[in-house]
C-alpha cells in the first residue's frame, strides 16, 4: 500500500494588515442584542488579552478566495517541481467559497473547479473536489488525499485551504476581530517508502447539541437586515467543547501511530484563540502525565495573522518548512501533528512523518 508524502508547499498572506486602530470606530453588541457601552479601547484590549490577536490580514476589494488559493497553489506546484497537468486531484477546503465584497457566498461553479481553471489545467482526468468541513477542512482534505492515494486512485494531489472570513463577519460582533483571510497549499505524492508521510489520522463529528456552536445568523444589531447572515461563534461553548475533546483526539491519533508525546516534534494546531490553544496543548501533555512542556512544540501565528480558518495550518506549515518562522524548523524523520476543531462540530488530527 502506498504512503502519502508532501513534496511541495505554498502560502499566500494578503498584504492588507488590520490592527486594533482599525476597530476604534466600531460599535459592538452582545449576543442578546444590547449595545456594549464600555469604551471601545477597553473592549479591544480585553479581546487582545484573551486571544493575543494584534493584527490580521484582509484581502483587497477586487480579490476573491479562489485568487488567494491560486497564489498559494502556484507556489506549492513550483516548490514540488511537478507538471501541473500530472495532478490527479485538486481538493480545495473552504467554508464560504468565493465571497464578494457584499458578503454573497458563491459555490457555483465549485471553488476547486475555479482553481483548476485559474491554473490553466487542461487535463480532463484531473478531478476537483470541494471540502466543506469547518476550520478542520484542510486537514480533512489531507486525509481524503491520503485515502485516495492508498486506494490507488491517484498519485499526485493538490490540497488547498483558503478562506476570506473578513467578508462574512458582522460589523457589530466583537468576534469579527478574530477572523482573517489567507491561503495555504501542499502537493502530496504517493511513495513506496515505508513508515513515512501520513502514518495515522482520526476524525470526530459531533452534530447533536454541538451543531449550533458555530453557525450563520443575522446581525447582533436587531434593527439590521435580518435576511443577511454572518458567521456566529459561541465562544464559551466552543472553548469547553474543544478543551474536553481535542486533546483526547490528538492523543488517540498519536497512539494509533504507535508513538508517545516524546516522539512528536511539532504540533500544528488550528488557531482561533491563543488562550484556548494553550489550554488544549497543556491538557494534552497532562494526558501523558506531564505538567511542563516546551511551548516551541506548538508554534503560534494567530498574533499577527488572526484566524484564517482552513488556511491557518497549511500556511504555518509552509512558513516553517521554508524557514520563515523564527526559531522554528522541521527535521528529517521528525513526527509532526496537524490538528483542528471547528464548525460541525468536527475534530481531526493527522500524524505526519518526514521522509
Amino acid at each position: 500500500m502506498p504512503n502519502t508524502i508532501i513534496i511541495g508547499s505554498g502560502s499566500y498572506l494578503p498584504t492588507k494588515i488590520i490592527g486594533r486602530k482599525d476597530f476604534h470606530d466600531s460599535i459592538f453588541y452582545t449576543d442578546e442584542g444590547e449595545k456594549i457601552e464600555k469604551p471601545i479601547e477597553e473592549v479591544i484590549q480585553k479581546f487582545v488579552e484573551i486571544t493575543e490577536i494584534e493584527n490580521r490580514r484582509y484581502l483587497e476589494d477586487d480579490e476573491f478566495n479562489s485568487d488567494l488559493g491560486h497564489r498559494a497553489a502556484v507556489k506549492a506546484i513550483e516548490d514540488a517541481g511537478i507538471n501541473q497537468e500530472d495532478l490527479d486531484y485538486i481538493i480545495f477546503a473552504s467554508n464560504f467559497g468565493d465571497v464578494d465584497k457584499n458578503g454573497m457566498s458563491n459555490f457555483m461553479p465549485s471553488i476547486s473547479s475555479r482553481l483548476k481553471n485559474k491554473l490553466g489545467i487542461k487535463n480532463r482526468r484531473c478531478v476537483n473536489y470541494d471540502m466543506i468541513f469547518g476550520c478542520p477542512g484542510w486537514v480533512e482534505a489531507l486525509v481524503l488525499a491520503d485515502t485516495l492515494i492508498k486506494a490507488k486512485k491517484g498519485k499526485l494531489i493538490l490540497v488547498v485551504g483558503a478562506e476570506t472570513l473578513s467578508r462574512v463577519t458582522d460589523a457589530y460582533d466583537r468576534n469579527k476581530m478574530i477572523f482573517a483571510d489567507g491561503a495555504g497549499a501542499v502537493v502530496v505524492q504517493a511513495t513506496d517508502q515505508e513508515n513515512v508521510g501520513i502514518i495515522a489520522d482520526s476524525t470526530i463529528c459531533d452534530s447533536g447539541v454541538e451543531l449550533g456552536y458555530l453557525e450563520n445568523s443575522p446581525s447582533l444589531k436587531l434593527d439590521e437586515d435580518r435576511s443577511k447572515l454572518y458567521i456566529r461563534m459561541h465562544g464559551r461553548k466552543i472553548y469547553e467543547y474543544a478543551l474536553k475533546n481535542v486533546p483526547d483526539a490528538i492523543k488517540e491519533t498519536i497512539d494509533k501511530a504507535g508513538l508517545d508525546i516524546d516522539d512528536i516534534d511539532k504540533i500544528l494546531i488550528h488557531q482561533a484563540n491563543a488562550k484556548m490553544d494553550y489550554a488544549m496543548i497543556s491538557r494534552l501533555f497532562k494526558l501523558y502525565g506531564r505538567t511542563e512542556y516546551d511551548h516551541a512544540i506548538a508554534p503560534m501565528t494567530i498574533q499577527e495573522f488572526g484566524n484564517s480558518s482552513v488556511a491557518t495550518i497549511p500556511t504555518m506549515f509552509d512558513l516553517i518548512r521554508k524557514g520563515e518562522m523564527e526559531n522554528q524548523k522541521f527535521s528529517e524523520k521528525s513526527n509532526i501533528v496537524f490538528a483542528s476543531v471547528g464548525a460541525g462540530m468536527n475534530i481531526n488530527a493527522v500524524v505526519y512523518r518526514f521522509p
